[in-house]
């Protein structure tokens, strides 16, 4: 599940119901200001680790920037990938899905963009903001002209990041919740791949099948095309359906949406 718009949607839809399943935590306890800036670090975090392949859908994001990032992450995780891999592992060239595919790097991505919107409130929260937002236009609006992409990338993830900034308070933004938000869209990115017929390589460097590259997935006859049929029909669809009920239930949480006390949003809840 590698296209742009399901990873997209895949990271809004894990942001949506692990703040509403965890209601009365600390992260199923935002405002509805904080949820959404959640979302949207959630749903571009949810491209992040593609941009280790230069060919990937988000490498042109903000053109020779967002390439040059890419250039040196497949560099690093290609690196990384030759010396950790046992004689077990494939002997495969490039750095696509390696390092920024594993859980290790959803945990440095979390304590990273925690640790910044915290020493920096003043600028990161906005700067982090038109990153993600980008990235997660870029993925899904996959299909858009590469010539074109960056400025129609640009301007649309500066106005979004404008318009959410000036609606939220930045300066009393959750730092812990913006790092976990980043943490979720990764892992979401995670299992999408998973269930491609590659796997992934999520729990590496822990050693399975004498393998510490080891490409977890399920078994065969579950796995699915990247941009396949099932994904496009099925997947895509249903991750849409359950991003729209989690984040209704959510922002109800919130207190944003007081019309839906009566409806059944929640048939696990006691009544």
């Amino acid at each position: 599940m590698s296209t742009g718009p399901t990873h997209a949607m895949s990271g809004l839809a894990a942001w949506a119901a692990v703040t509403a399943l965890a209601d009365g935590s600390a992260i199923g306890s935002l405002s509805a200001k904080g949820w959404l800036v959640g979302a949207v670090l959630s749903a571009g975090a949810a491209l992040l680790p593609d941009l280790d392949h230069p060919e990937s859908t988000v490498s042109s994001t903000f053109g020779p920037i967002t390439q040059a990032a890419s250039q040196l992450l497949n560099g690093i995780s290609h690196g990384i990938y030759r010396f950790t891999r046992t004689k077990h592992d494939a002997n495969r060239d490039g750095g696509h899905r390696g390092l920024t595919h594993t859980l290790v790097f959803a945990v440095i991505a979390t304590v990273v963009t925690t640790a910044i919107i915290q020493t920096s409130r003043s600028w990161a929260l906005p700067l982090l903001m038109f990153f993600f937002c980008g990235l997660a236009v870029r993925g899904i609006m996959h299909k858009w002209s590469p010539r074109h992409d960056a400025l129609w990338i640009t301007g649309t993830s500066l106005v979004l990041t404008y318009a959410c900034l000036r609606w939220t308070d930045q300066t009393t933004a959750d730092a812990a919740a913006c790092g976990v938000a980043v943490g979720i869209g990764c892992v979401a990115h995670y299992i999408g791949d998973a269930i491609t017929e590659q796997g992934c390589p999520i729990l590496w460097p822990v050693p399975i099948g004498w393998k510490t590259w080891y490409p977890v997935a399920p078994p065969k006859i579950f796995r699915i095309r990247t941009g396949g049929r099932v994904e496009m029909s099925l997947v895509g669809p249903l991750l849409t359906l359950i991003a729209l009920w989690m984040s209704a239930i959510a922002l109800h949480h919130a207190g944003v949406l007081p019309v839906l006390d009566h409806i059944p949003l929640e048939p696990w809840a006691k009544s």
